[in-house]
Order: C-alpha cells, then structure tokens, then sequence
C-alpha cells in the first residue's frame, strides 16, 4: 500500500472515531439538558426545547456521517466538514468571551475531525 494511501486510510479511521466521540458528547449534553429541565425551572421551555432537539439531532447527525466515512460513501464528508467548520466559529466566539475552558478543547477537537474528514473520503 502506498504512503498516499495509508494516509487516506488513516484520516477515514480518526474521522469514524471522531465523529462517533462527537456525536456521543452531542448525547450527552443533551441527556444532560434533559435531566436539568426536570430538575430545575426552564423559564422558556421553547427554546430548552429548541437547544435539545438541536442537539439530538447533530448526535444523529455525525453518527449518520460516521457510518457513511464506514461505508466508504460519500454522503458523510460534506455534514462532517461543515458541522465542525461551524464548531470552529463557535470557539471563536467562545474565546471572544473569555471562555477559554470550553473554547479550546472545542477548537482542537472540531479542528481535528474538519482535518480528517477533509481527507478521509476518496472517490
């Protein structure tokens, strides 16, 4: 095989991953919205219920991508490569507030997974 080639392979196994760790943390907070919401008082249950269905819907979202990078088609590139192109706008935003705790972590992950679909899909 050559160098070219386990490189494709290499960006199409860290993208499977990624995109798979990125859509259970999506589960996660959302689970996590959930739980709080019956916890807690939502004072605008629309847009709490607005936020977890967002949420749900980008985990089904980059798990569905993921299966295509799996599958070798070409369906998962394109919402994976713009999913964490918009991840990387949101660490901007973030670091613009101060919120670096959350903003980094963020950047390198989204950064990541953008670099290994990009490269993960060949026809």
């Amino acid at each position: 095989m050559p160098l070219s080639e386990s490189r494709f392979f290499l960006a199409r196994t860290w993208a499977i991953r990624l995109l798979r760790v990125e859509s259970a943390i999506l589960l996660t907070i959302a689970l996590y919205m959930v739980y709080r919401g019956i916890t807690d008082t939502v004072h605008d249950l629309g847009a709490y219920a607005g936020v977890i269905i967002f949420a749900l819907l980008g985990a089904v979202g980059l798990f569905i991508a993921s299966r295509g990078f799996a599958q070798g088609k070409a369906y998962g590139r394109a919402p994976a490569v713009l999913a964490n192109g918009i991840a990387m706008g949101v660490a901007y935003f973030m670091v613009s507030g101060s919120f670096y705790v959350g903003a980094i972590p963020l950047f390198i992950m989204a950064a990541t997974t953008f670099v290994a679909s990009l490269f993960g899909y060949r026809e």
